[in-house]
């Protein structure tokens, strides 16, 4: 079956400190040079992302016209690294050999615990990519902040030293951690995107550097407000200072435009917690949606 791969989102979008993980689990990158010896492994998608993280001799690159299911060898091992719009998951983990899945590395925003769980893959590596690449070619750019200056960039699972030896071997940076101390990253991030995207499109903001300079109130409240609604529902403790490092990674995509999509891996995690658990950002996407500026229907 032949995939059209879509090009992959290129800025990563914001998250969590590296204060919420212990120094102990912590393994980083940064230290690692071009001659760090880099594992084989496969790369889908071949946007600017894809095509960074595999350009090696040892990766192979599959793009639009490459048959995932003709081009893994099932009896191979090594990373798998998933470099697509969330839209297209569930066609590459069809056409993936069964043997090969726990091999799928997962490099998109948003939550995917209910998709991951659905395939049988809750355990399969993750990681949140704190980089943007302007254009194929071009030197990447370290997503780190005056809050963090060892990096965002994180990964967890079987393959996260993979992931963290390709990034450093770019001269990036990348902390691996465990499974425990990925989440409150993961749903920081997420209330990044959830947030500054959503306060920006109903106020007309032309940039995600705009939305927080000039509604600071309201992105603040509803950071606090997701921050708490999250940790109710999951159990999660998030290190202190989360408005900071929002707002300091803001100043380093300052120019990002704002707009509400892939609602259903972003926002809806937010509205489906209900207008108790989360009023000020149900309410806003309610506004949005009455002034027709979303592009989908509310559920």
């Amino acid at each position: 079956m032949k995939l059209s791969i879509i090009s992959t989102i290129i800025t990563a979008l914001a998250s969590s400190s590296a204060e919420a993980f212990s120094p102990s689990s912590i393994h980083s990158s940064a230290a690692r040079s071009s001659t760090t010896k880099l594992s084989a492994t496969v790369v889908i998608g071949g946007g600017r992302i894809g095509t960074l993280i595999s350009n090696d001799a040892k990766s192979k690159l599959l793009g639009r016209e490459d048959s995932i299911a003709e081009s893994i060898d099932a009896n191979g091992e090594g990373p798998i690294f998933i470099a697509t719009r969330n839209d297209v998951l569930g066609s590459i983990v069809d056409d993936c050999p069964p043997s090969r899945r726990k091999d799928l590395v997962f490099l998109q925003n948003g939550y995917l615990d209910n998709f991951l769980e659905s395939k049988g893959l809750l355990s399969n590596t993750q990681a949140l990519l704190y980089l943007s690449v302007p254009a194929k070619g071009v030197e990447p750019v370290d997503g780190i902040t005056t809050k963090n200056p060892e990096g965002l960039t994180a990964a967890t699972g079987i393959h996260a030293q993979a992931l963290a030896d390709r990034l450093g071997a770019l001269g990036l940076k990348c902390l691996t951690v465990s499974p425990e101390e990925y989440r409150p990253a993961m749903f920081e991030k997420m209330i990044w995107i959830a947030t500054y995207m959503l306060v920006g499109t109903a106020r007309d903001c032309a940039s995600v550097g705009q939305a927080g300079a000039d509604h600071k109130d309201l992105v603040e409240d509803i950071i606090s407000e997701l921050v708490a609604a999250v940790s109710a529902k999951e159990g999660i403790t998030f290190a202190e200072g989360s408005i900071e490092r929002l707002a300091a990674y803001t100043d380093v995509v300052a120019d990002f435009p704002c707009g509400v999509k892939e609602f259903e891996w972003r926002n809806q995690y937010f509205y489906d917690l209900g207008d108790e658990a989360c009023p000020k950002h149900n309410a806003l996407l309610k506004e949005c949606a009455s002034a027709g500026k979303l592009g989908f229907e509310l559920p």
